[in-house]
């Protein structure tokens, strides 16, 4: 999938994309099962389809079931999204990011620490 077409997931949209993470790849009950919490099995199929309609999913059809399967990683979602938050609301500064966080004692001196180790390694 192209980034530039990545659209943001709706809070429903992203706890089934969650699952279907989880599962890697299942039919429309695995992903239900993997939810943490009581969804409609409808309901979930009703966001599994609007989910490939925006490219985020795929599916395979054995008989007359669906394999759904993510057609973009976790990974690629979330820096995409990061990325973008960055940039909108920081100017894509790191020193910004981090020191918002830091202002809102989201990140603690320990946390500080440890990145800067990270980082020198």
């Amino acid at each position: 999938m192209k980034n530039d077409t990545l659209k943001e997931l709706t809070k429903a949209e992203e706890q089934v994309m969650q699952a279907i993470w989880k599962v890697k790849q299942g039919f429309a009950n695995e992903i239900v099962a993997a939810i943490e919490c009581d969804t409609a099995y409808n309901t979930v199929l009703t966001v599994v389809r609007t989910l490939e309609q925006k490219g985020f999913v795929g599916h395979e059809t054995f008989n007359r079931s669906n394999r759904y399967y993510p057609l973009i990683s976790k990974e690629e979602y979330m820096q995409r999204m990061l990325g973008g938050i960055a940039s909108r609301w920081f100017g894509s500064s790191p020193k910004a990011i981090v020191s918002f966080l830091v202002d809102r004692k989201e990140v603690s001196l320990e946390d500080l620490e440890a990145i800067t180790n990270e980082l020198e390694s």
